[in-house]
């Protein structure tokens, strides 16, 4: 599944980098890749307990950088 969030209060592309890695190392993220300029985070999912996979991703963003919020539809 691929999917796109939009990012809030990402201050600088090294915090960019830094929720990137940490996206990646989610289990059920096949690939995170984290868009300072464009403000969004484009991801490959597995299908499966999606919503575990998106708590999981926001709960390390917050961890990384506590300002930021994804905006999750």
């Amino acid at each position: 599944m691929k999917k796109t969030i939009k990012v809030e209060n990402l201050d600088c592309a090294n915090c960019a980098s830094k929720i990137e890695k940490a996206i990646n190392k989610v289990e059920g993220v096949e690939s995170a890749n984290v868009n300072f300029i464009t403000q969004k985070i484009k991801l490959e999912l597995i299908d499966e307990n999606y919503n575990t996979i998106m708590k999981e991703i926001k709960r390390v963003c917050k961890k990384v950088e506590p300002d930021c919020t994804l905006l999750d539809d």
